[in-house]
């Protein structure tokens, strides 16, 4: 990241500054992120067309003052630092808390809303007041938040991350979690409103702020003098007041004091390199786990579509065209989330069986094709030879369908491998989880990206060899 940011900013001193290119094309392009939701920017419910929120209207109003037009850029809230390095938008402004290491990748402009980090806990935990008080126990809060660093310095206890403001909520509710830290914004909209659910206390302050790219000062100072004016002339605190946001925190705005911005990580650690290897054992494991449910579903499902009644072949069927024609990503979140108020999984269950349940679907093509290339002259012939019609297919038919479908099952185990990087979403640290954690810490994707991919190679290149020598060695040559 620093790599970008420093080649962003270079290209950003080498185009006459920001200011210039925003001038040039009469557009101020921000980075946000819908998925943070209301009141943040998020779609107009009467008119999905149209984005709305309290951020939405900050930018409208600093775009109006450089006499310009505001565009909206879509980008996932954990990589807005990295996409603005990349030129993709003019100014990050989408709650993007003032941190010290932050500040040693951009340029931040005066804040515009000041907050509190609030402690969520269950009702029933009525002795909880404090990050102390939750010794040994976990804490979700959302990852690379201001929240997440005051999380992560209390090292007694369990620091679990979120991609979402509301998934940490409802795993509290659902006593997946002892507590949940996050912008009193948040808690209020998305944890308080469960009544469940109590305030207990602040563990943190913090503010937001525009970001730009280090080497456009001009363009950090005309929005500086943009906000300012608002400030003076009541435009921020109306559009704060419009979405029930302003309150005695803000007054902290004006004797704001930014902290010094820290000195970028040394580099990779031998302790961080450890955790790697501890993500890639979380990700063999669950690739292990998930395969032999996906190899015995896909057995049953087969079968039962080959032989069952007319019921069963219909909805084996319907299952095999359900889970394949859906994304695995949706089903772990219908599985973990959806399903949670009847059956509260714990994220490594959900995850092996949110992938092993959807490769089973496709484990039952590769056997239908297996069991479709065996002659049924051959059935015919161990019946005559007295077999049952058990014995036919158990010592028969099954071991030859098998043969033909290994190598296909060698290719999924080593998707399978591929797509258990899904699972961050649910919670689980394997590989890629512990690469983005990695990142945003060491603040460079680089050298962690390289680090992960070299692990997923060592993990399926192995498998890769295996899958090409069962086609060559087990695959019937045509006659």
């Amino acid at each position: 990241m620093t790599v970008l940011v420093a080649l962003g900013g270079s290209a950003g001193a080498a185009a006459d500054d920001g200011l210039a290119r925003v001038r040039s094309t009469q557009t101020l392009r921000w980075g946000g992120d819908l998925q943070g939701g209301e009141p943040y920017v998020f779609q107009d419910p009467d008119d999905p067309q149209r984005i709305v929120g309290f951020e939405v209207e900050i930018a409208d109003a600093l775009a109006r003052r450089l006499g310009v037009r505001p565009a909206f850029v879509q980008n996932d809230w954990h990589l807005l630092v990295p996409a603005l390095g990349r030129g993709d938008f003019d100014v990050v402004l989408n709650g993007l808390e003032v941190t010290p290491a932050r500040r040693g990748q951009v340029a931040f402009t005066r804040p515009y809303f000041a907050f509190d980090a609030t402690l969520v806990v269950r009702r029933d935990e009525a002795n909880v007041g404090s990050l102390a008080d939750l010794r040994g126990r976990r804490v979700g809060t959302l990852g690379g938040s201001l929240s997440h660093d005051i999380v992560a310095a209390h090292p007694e206890v369990e620091l679990v991350l979120y991609e979402g403001t509301e998934e940490p909520y409802l795993d509290l509710e659902q006593g997946r979690l002892d507590g949940v830290v996050l912008d009193h914004i948040i808690a209020d909209r998305y944890g308080l409103v469960r009544p469940t659910l109590r305030d207990a206390g602040a563990v943190g302050q913090g503010v937001y702020a525009a970001a730009v790219l280090p080497g456009e000062p001009a363009l950090r100072e005309a929005l500086d003098a943009a906000l300012e004016g608002m400030i003076r002339d009541g435009e921020l605190r109306a559009i704060l007041e419009r979405w029930k946001l302003w309150d005695d925190r803000q007054l902290r705005l004006g004797d704001f004091a930014a902290p010094e911005a820290a000195s970028g990580p040394a580099g990779l650690t031998a302790a961080q390199v450890e955790l790697f290897v501890r993500a890639a054992g979380v990700t063999v494991v669950i690739s292990v786990l998930s395969m032999a449910l996906a190899v015995l579903g896909g057995l049953v499902l087969s079968v039962l579509r080959r032989y069952g009644g007319p019921v069963t072949r219909a909805l084996a069927g319907a299952y095999v065209e359900l889970l394949r024609g859906t994304p695995v990503l949706l089903q772990l979140y219908v599985l973990y989330y959806g399903l949670a108020p009847v059956i509260a999984l714990d994220p490594f269950t959900a995850a092996v069986l949110g992938l092993g349940l959807n490769y089973a679907a496709y484990e039952a093509e590769l056997y239908r094709a297996g069991l479709d290339a065996i002659p049924r002259g051959q059935t015919e012939a161990a019946l005559a030879l007295g077999m049952s019609r058990g014995q036919a297919f158990g010592r028969i038919v099954l071991p030859q369908a098998l043969r033909v479908a290994l190598p296909g099952m060698a290719n999924d185990f080593i998707g399978l491998l591929k797509d258990t990087s899904l699972v961050s979403v649910i919670t689980v640290v394997e590989l890629t989880k512990q690469m983005t954690i990695t990142a945003v810490y060491l603040q460079t994707w680089l050298v962690p990206g390289l680090l992960c991919a070299g692990l997923y190679l060592l993990l399926s290149l192995p498998l890769a060899h295996l899958a090409r020598r069962l086609e060559q060695r087990l695959v019937p040559v045509p006659a």
